[in-house]
C-alpha cells in the first residue's frame, strides 16, 4: 500500500515533468512570441505558444502528450515562411539559439546536433569538390580522394544516426557520389540524373519535414544551365519532379506542387505556373474535390498576361440615364486601367488621387479608368467618387465576395490591371509607381 501511494503521488510529476525546448532569439526586440506545431505529412497540429522574454529566451514544457516526431517553431508571419524544424525524440531536452542571419543552432539535443553536424560536414566536402573543378585541376587522384571522404562521411553519419528520426533525413540528403574520376560536365549531369535517388516520397518523416520542399525547389530552380531557356528548363525539371514523386499520395503532391506553383507566381513566371496548373494541379484538385484550388488556378490563368480580360457587366449613367454595359463593349481607347480599391483602405486613399492626377496627363481618349470599389456599403463611396467624375466608377457590393473581384482573383486593394485596346491584359502593376513606370516605358 505504501508503494502504491508513492506511485500515485509521483504520477503527476511523471506526466508533467517530461522534457522541454528552450532557446534564445536575437536580436530579442524583434520577437514577441513563438508557436510550436507538430508536423504531419499533410497538416500541422498546434501544440503551444511561448512568450519571448526581454533577453530573447523562451521555453516550451513538453508533457507526455507531446510525442516524438518533427516539430516546427514559428516565429513570425506568414507562418509558412518564418519557421524551422526541430526533431523531438521524446528522450531529451532541446536547447537552441536563433538569429535570422545565421539560422538555428542547437546547443543541446543529440539528434538535432547530429543532423546539423552532418549538414556542415557535407557542405564542406561539396565546397572542396567545387573548388577542385573551379581550379581546373588535373589531379584525378585528389578528386577520387574527395569522393572517398564524401562516401565515408555519409556512411559514418548514417551509422551514428541508427534508430533516430534524423536517420531518414540524413539518408534522404545523400548526394550522388561517383566511384571514379569524372569531368565537370559529366559530374553535373550525374548529379541531376540521380538527384532524387535517395528520396522516398512516401516516407512519413520526410513528408513531415521541410526537406522535400527544399529539395524540390533546389532541383527546379538550381538544376538549370545558364545557357538554357529558363521557362523550358523549369518545365522540364517540373516534369522530372512529378515522375520522382510517383509514390507520394495525391495530398502530398498537392502540397508540394501548390508551393512550387506559388513560387512561380511570385516570380512572375506565369507560363510555368499555368503549365503546373494545367498539367498537374487541376487534375489533383478534381480528384481531391478541392474546388478552392481549382478555382484559384482557373482565375490565375484567366488573368495572366496576354489573355483577354474577364468580361463583366456594370451600371453606367450617361445624360441622366442609367443602363448596363459590358467591359467588352468599351471602345476607342488605347489602354484601359482597371483598379480595385476600397474607401476605407489607406493605401487606396493615397493612390487613387494620384491615379486621377496621372489620368489628366494623358491625351484625350487615350486611356479609360474603370475604378471598382469593393465595399460593404456605398455611403462613403458615393461621396468620394464625386472627385473622380472621369472614371467609370463601379460599386463592388460584397467586397471580397464581389463577383468581379472573384473573377480577377483580387485579394488586396488597390489592385491594378492594364489592358490594351483589345482588352488583353498587358500589365499587372503591384502599386501606383509601377503603373506610372509602365506607361512611361511604353
Amino acid at each position: 500500500m505504501k508503494h502504491f501511494i508513492a506511485i500515485v503521488l509521483l504520477l503527476p510529476h511523471l506526466i508533467l515533468g517530461q522534457y522541454s525546448i528552450t532557446g534564445r532569439f536575437s536580436p530579442p526586440e524583434d520577437y514577441k512570441v513563438v508557436l510550436l506545431y507538430k508536423s504531419n505529412p499533410t497538416v500541422s497540429k498546434y501544440i503551444n505558444s511561448a512568450e519571448i522574454h526581454s533577453d530573447g529566451s523562451f521555453k516550451f514544457e513538453l508533457d507526455s502528450t507531446v510525442t516524438r516526431g518533427i516539430y516546427k517553431i514559428v516565429y513570425a508571419v506568414p507562418q509558412e515562411d518564418y519557421n524551422f524544424d526541430v526533431i523531438y525524440s521524446g528522450k531529451e531536452d532541446i536547447e537552441l539559439t536563433f538569429n535570422p542571419e545565421t539560422g538555428v543552432s542547437f546547443l543541446k539535443s543529440f539528434e538535432n546536433k547530429l543532423l546539423s553536424s552532418y549538414a556542415n560536414s557535407m557542405s564542406r566536402i561539396t565546397q572542396s569538390i567545387g573548388e577542385y573543378y573551379r581550379k581546373g585541376s588535373k589531379d584525378t587522384t585528389a578528386l577520387r580522394a574527395i569522393f572517398k571522404i564524401q562516401r565515408e562521411t555519409q556512411d559514418s553519419f548514417e551509422k551514428a544516426a541508427k534508430g533516430t528520426i534524423a536517420l531518414d533525413l540524413i539518408k534522404a540528403n545523400k548526394p550522388y557520389i561517383p566511384k571514379t574520376y569524372v569531368d565537370l560536365k559529366a559530374y553535373l549531369n550525374l548529379l541531376k540524373t540521380h538527384y532524387f535517388d535517395a528520396i522516398d516520397f512516401s516516407n512519413k518523416t520526410l513528408q513531415s519535414s521541410s526537406l522535400m520542399e527544399a529539395k524540390m525547389l533546389n532541383y527546379v530552380f538550381g538544376m538549370t544551365a545558364s545557357t538554357e531557356d529558363e521557362t523550358k528548363a523549369y518545365i522540364e525539371n517540373t516534369d522530372t519532379l512529378w515522375q520522382a514523386m510517383a509514390s507520394a499520395s495525391l495530398e502530398v503532391k498537392r502540397i508540394l506542387l501548390v508551393d512550387l506553383w506559388q513560387q512561380m507566381v511570385d516570380l512572375n513566371k506565369e507560363d510555368v505556373a499555368n503549365y503546373i496548373g494545367e498539367s498537374y494541379l487541376m487534375d489533383i484538385a478534381v480528384s481531391l474535390n478541392d474546388q478552392r484550388l481549382l478555382n484559384g488556378l482557373i482565375v490565375f490563368k484567366d488573368t495572366s498576361l496576354g489573355n483577354e480580360a474577364p468580361d463583366f457587366l456594370f451600371n453606367v449613367t450617361k445624360e441622366g440615364k442609367t443602363g448596363n454595359r459590358n467591359l467588352s463593349e468599351l471602345k476607342g481607347y488605347k489602354n484601359y486601367i482597371i483598379v480595385f480599391w476600397n474607401s476605407n483602405c489607406s493605401h487606396c486613399l493615397d493612390e487613387i488621387p494620384k491615379l486621377h492626377d496621372f489620368y489628366k496627363t494623358f491625351q484625350k481618349d487615350s486611356v479609360k479608368i474603370i475604378a471598382i470599389a469593393l465595399e460593404d456599403d456605398n455611403s462613403r463611396w458615393e461621396d468620394l467618387i464625386l472627385d473622380y467624375p472621369e472614371f467609370i466608377n463601379i460599386y463592388g457590393k460584397g467586397k471580397w465576395e464581389n463577383t468581379i473581384a472573384k473573377r480577377y482573383g483580387v485579394r488586396s486593394t488597390p489592385t491594378y490591371y492594364v489592358l490594351d485596346k483589345d482588352k488583353r491584359i498587358v500589365s499587372k502593376p503591384e502599386h501606383f509607381e509601377a503603373l506610372e513606370e509602365w506607361f512611361s516605358s511604353d
